[in-house]
């Protein structure tokens, strides 16, 4: 889709300076807008939102009321993103375009009444529908689908008290005609799948909490009138993503029960993701990957790693040509995989496009003595080679230490290797995998015996400013830089990066990881310690960067490669930043501020640090991002200036969600929450303001109140690059 996105652009972008050029059309003084042709105004007015193009441009003349109502431009209409539109003005618009509209897209809008989303029923030509997030009770979402008679593909959550015994008649018919169903379960439920009998692709979501809000625990027995089982005899992807929890995994093997007893004959995307180090077993996963291999039509496969051994992996592989495969968590399997993907085991690695190989081989720094527990560049290189067309890499988790790295003839660093995957649009690293080795500060810290570390008996190095010379950063990381820039200029089309030290846990994460258990110490890595400001302000040559994460980066001192990116990235959208350098104080606030001074494209701010003061300073600086959408602040021993924060909002007028969890007391957050919702929320239908206390003890309780969407979005860390793809909207 993104493919098609920049495709428009770019021959949109080529047309309208065609035609500024034309000599023609310049050498009269009264050319206008109108006088443009037809296609050039509609490749304008696709980038036009929904709501000014209906309410406002329709207006100014005929010709652009009527090219406002070409079936191109409303055909598909999404008001996912639309979120100064109330319900009356939701109302209005699906009342002019209703006799247009085919795939319609409310997914994420939260702030709409239950009754707005009924009007959707006046859609009656509408075959792709998404509901998923709004607030639609089983009686109103009845009434929808009895007047949706051609619907094909529905996306809907499923609340606590969901019975499709309260369904009509004509709601199920439309039901059984369904081709497409994405479900996010909420409450533990079979929802609709029952009376889909002509399923082809199934998506689910489970995000059911293992506690009530009043800390009851949930018990998995199915909901009243769920107690059919779904058939899946015409399905052909099957996708389904969990949340931590004992409930989501018991349930998922309800959903795959059938599974056991007969795999769809037309099965070809098969994808689970279950987070932490132990996912319940599935005795029928190896039949499954058999029968998945023996057509050789599979596109997609993810597997959790007790479900698969090398064997059943290199069946279900064999004679097919995937195009997403992740391997997410599966250290058993890291020789079959390559063993595949290189030695002919699969059909055609050039089909491939996204590839997941996070923590394919897990192994904590402290054990990490052998080369074969690290990433290898000349495997690395021959995958590159042999798998040309990847454009979704994911290596997180991952070691690569480049002074350890075996001893082949014509060897370079893992940056080099990885500079061939030409084209890349969306890469996870490790840090370790930028550093060029050991400097002789890292080796004398180095030195320390990793055993004495984890017993206790040998103080870690505070990684800080003191640690450091200001002085001789540039002559140490100056030069390392080289085999990242190598990197960069192979892959000049990166849209997003996420770097991700190898100690890094979020204080709020979403499914990776899911246990402080699983993660080594912070900085027991020497080699991600090497990776800092220089690395940092190397990012400058990507021109298309549009996403940006940086987490667990120890090896940062001052910032200043984040100024230097900034100024050089000018079309940044989303930027994560999180335990930049030491944790016991925040030393690169003001290159920060200088930093989001040059983000005026930036629509979302994720930023997690201890001792983060936002202060006037900080919310001024911030201002300078015009169009940020959505905001996440989160700081032990954190402190903010309720003031500031007011004056920020009025400032950013496009801000609709304001989350900061940090120090002070419930009280003072509280009346801020409160301050800012009573000002703005008239004139933002989709504010959602939530400041809470960090360490309050009943933060997991709101946590669990705000809107999926959101925490899928930006509040809960969580990697994005090579992640199955059944959240986006349809």
């Amino acid at each position: 889709m993104s493919g098609t996105v920049t495709g428009i652009s770019e021959d949109m972008d080529r047309q309208i300076v065609q035609a500024v050029r034309d000599e023609d059309t310049m050498s009269s003084p009264s050319v206008g807008m109108s006088d443009l042709s037809d296609e050039i105004l509609l490749c304008i007015l696709r980038h036009v939102p929904l709501c000014d193009l209906v309410m406002n441009v329709s207006n100014v003349c005929i010709k652009l009321h009527t090219l406002c109502y070409d079936k191109t431009l409303l055909s598909k209409v999404s008001m996912s993103d639309e979120y100064q539109a109330d319900d009356i003005l939701v109302r209005h618009i699906l009342k002019q375009i209703s006799n247009h509209v085919q795939s319609l897209s409310v997914n994420g809008c939260y702030w709409l009444d239950g009754a707005t989303v009924e009007h959707l029923g006046r859609c009656r030509g509408v075959t792709h529908l998404d509901v998923t997030g709004c607030r639609l009770t089983v009686v109103r979402l009845s009434g929808l689908l009895s007047s949706l008679s051609l619907l094909k593909s529905l996306a809907i959550d499923v609340m606590a008290n969901f019975n499709s015994a309260l369904l009509s008649s004509e709601a199920v018919a439309t039901l059984s005609r369904l081709s497409e169903l994405r479900q996010t379960l909420l409450s533990p439920s079979y929802g609709v799948v029952p009376c889909c009998a002509q399923l082809r692709k199934l998506m689910l979501q489970f995000d059911i909490s293992d506690v009530t809000r009043d800390g009851l625990g949930i018990s998995c027995q199915l909901m009243m009138g769920q107690s059919s089982v779904p058939h899946y005899q015409q399905l052909e992807e099957f996708t389904a993503r969990l949340a931590p929890g004992e409930v989501n995994q018991t349930l998922l093997l309800l959903y795959l029960a059938v599974f056991s007893v007969n795999v769809p004959k037309h099965l070809r995307v098969f994808l689970v993701s279950i987070p932490g180090p132990n996912p319940a077993h599935w005795p029928a996963a190896p039949s499954l990957a058999q029968s998945l291999g023996q057509r050789g039509d599979l596109e997609a496969l993810q597997l959790p790693r007790s479900w698969l051994d090398p064997l059943s992996l290199k069946r279900a592989l064999e004679g097919n040509s995937p195009k997403q495969l992740s391997f997410s968590r599966c250290p058993a399997l890291w020789p079959q995989v390559f063993q595949s993907l290189l030695e002919g085991g699969v059909k055609d690695t050039t089909q491939l496009i996204s590839l997941n190989l996070s923590g394919i081989n897990q192994v904590l720094y402290s054990e990490c003595r052998s080369v074969d527990d690290q990433l290898d560049p000349w495997t690395m290189s021959r995958l590159a080679e042999g798998c040309s067309n990847i454009k979704h890499l994911n290596l997180m988790h991952t070691h690569y230490h480049h002074e350890t790295s075996p001893g082949r003839v014509g060897e370079t660093h893992l940056c080099a290797s990885l500079a061939k995957f030409r084209n890349l649009r969306s890469l996870t690293l490790p840090a370790c995998a930028l550093s060029d080795g050991l400097n002789s500060h890292q080796i004398s810290t180095n030195n320390t015996s990793p055993s004495a570390l984890l017993l206790g008996l040998k103080k870690i190095p505070r990684v800080g400013v003191q640690n450091f010379k200001p002085d001789s950063e540039s002559s140490v990381s100056g030069d390392s830089t080289s085999w990242l820039t190598q990197l960069l200029a192979g892959c000049p089309l990166l849209e997003t990066l996420e770097l991700i030290g190898p100690g890094f846990v979020s204080v709020l994460p979403r499914l990776e990881p899911c246990s402080r258990a699983s993660v080594e110490p912070r900085g027991m890595c020497a080699w991600a310690r090497g990776v800092g400001d220089a690395h940092i302000a190397a990012f400058e040559a990507l021109p298309r960067l549009r996403r940006l994460t940086l987490a667990g980066l120890p090896g940062v001192l001052r910032g200043t490669g984040l100024v230097q990116m900034a100024r050089q990235c000018r079309d940044l959208q989303v930027l994560s930043l999180a335990n930049m350098g030491s944790l016991k104080t925040m030393n690169y606030t003001p290159a920060l501020l200088d930093a989001l001074r040059e983000c005026t494209q930036l629509q979302e701010l994720r930023l997690e640090q201890p001792y983060l003061n936002a202060n006037k300073l900080f919310f001024e600086a911030l201002s300078c991002c015009s169009r940020l959408q959505r905001l996440c602040l989160i700081s032990r021993s954190g402190t903010f200036d309720p003031t500031a924060t007011e004056a920020f909002m009025e400032r950013c007028c496009h801000v609709v969600m304001c989350h900061m969890f940090m120090s002070g007391t419930l009280v003072a957050c509280r009346k801020l929450e409160k301050t800012l919702i009573d000002r703005f929320k008239c004139h933002r239908a989709a504010l959602n303001v939530v400041i809470y206390p960090l360490q309050h003890e009943d933060l997991p309780t709101v946590i669990r109140q705000i809107p999926l969407t959101l925490l899928d979005r930006i509040t809960l860390f969580q990697s994005h690059v090579a992640q199955p793809p059944h959240l986006s909207p349809m």
